[in-house]
């Protein structure tokens, strides 16, 4: 029989995906929009957690750390929306500066982008949920442990801080190429940047789950995944596609055309669900 638990793997979503939100929102060039769209969907996404840790066998601190990480993306949202007025600074001055070029080349004056009173939405603000779910996490890998110390609670503790940098990088990876369509001129780099957390943390994540008790002993059979070792080698071909996808992603942006965002974007569509198979499968197998 196999085991996922719903409430952790909402908050490490969450808070992976907070996390790189920050990251890519630090260079002050993604329009605010994105911000919204993120922050809202991982704040369902931690009260979900919540939700689902006190239905199906609570760990408080677990939960009490999902509720925060809610908060603080909600706190993140209200002060992006209050301050939404005065826009991004390399937003701005992107559109300025293509404004520019272009009255040079044609001759036709662009009005530069309009500029609002107040304070800029500080960067720095999204990162309060991620550091809200640290205690959360870790407590979710003890309660993974089998014994709560030892080389069981190291092993666990990394699987679950590199589950959520996998699935938060990927994640925000596929929604910020869809980004592109609102944003065109939004300079590719910032989609390469992810690309590359994802080749970071890939091998990471594939490690964690080998390590002994591991995925290597389902391949081995020393494991039944109760289906006759199937789960095994699906777990071994997401890993690997998830690897060749983001190879395939990262040649696909050095191509010029703008269309080779868009298929950057479906690629990490597919890499979506590798990537969750990487972490999911082998998190449900050895839980059981």
């Amino acid at each position: 029989m196999i085991r996922l638990d719903a409430a952790t793997v909402l908050l490490q979503w969450s808070a992976g995906g907070l996390f790189f939100l920050w990251y890519t929102t630090r260079h002050r060039e993604v329009g605010v929009g994105y911000g919204w769209l993120l922050r809202s969907t991982y704040l369902v996404f931690a009260v979900g957690a919540a939700v689902a840790g006190f239905r199906y066998g609570p760990v408080p601190l677990r939960e009490a750390s999902a509720l925060a990480v809610s908060a603080g993306a909600l706190v993140a949202l209200v002060v992006s929306v209050l301050t939404r007025k005065a826009g991004v600074a390399g937003q701005n001055a992107e559109h300025d500066r293509r404004s520019a070029r272009v009255a040079q080349m044609t001759g036709i004056e662009r009005p530069v982008a309009a500029r609002g009173d107040g304070v800029e939405f500080p960067p720095a603000l999204d990162l309060l949920a991620p550091a809200l779910s640290v205690v959360g996490l870790v407590a979710a890998a003890v309660d993974a442990s089998s014994a709560g110390t030892g080389r069981d609670l190291v092993v666990s503790l990394l699987r679950t801080f590199a589950g959520a940098a996998l699935l938060g990088a990927v994640t925000d990876a596929m929604l910020l190429g869809h980004w592109y369509l609102v944003q065109p001129g939004l300079p590719r780099r910032h989609l390469n940047e992810l690309v590359k957390v994802l080749g970071w943390v890939w091998p990471v994540e594939v490690v964690a789950m080998l390590l002994p008790t591991g995925m290597v002993s389902v391949l081995n059979g020393s494991i039944d995944d109760g289906w006759s070792g199937q789960l095994g080698w699906f777990w071994a071909a997401c890993a690997l596609g998830t690897i060749v996808l983001v190879v395939v992603t990262r040649a696909a942006l050095r191509e010029k055309e703008y269309s080779a965002v868009m298929a950057a974007t479906g690629l990490l569509y597919l890499a979506i669900l590798t990537a969750f198979g990487t972490d999911l499968v082998a998190r449900a197998v050895l839980a059981g």
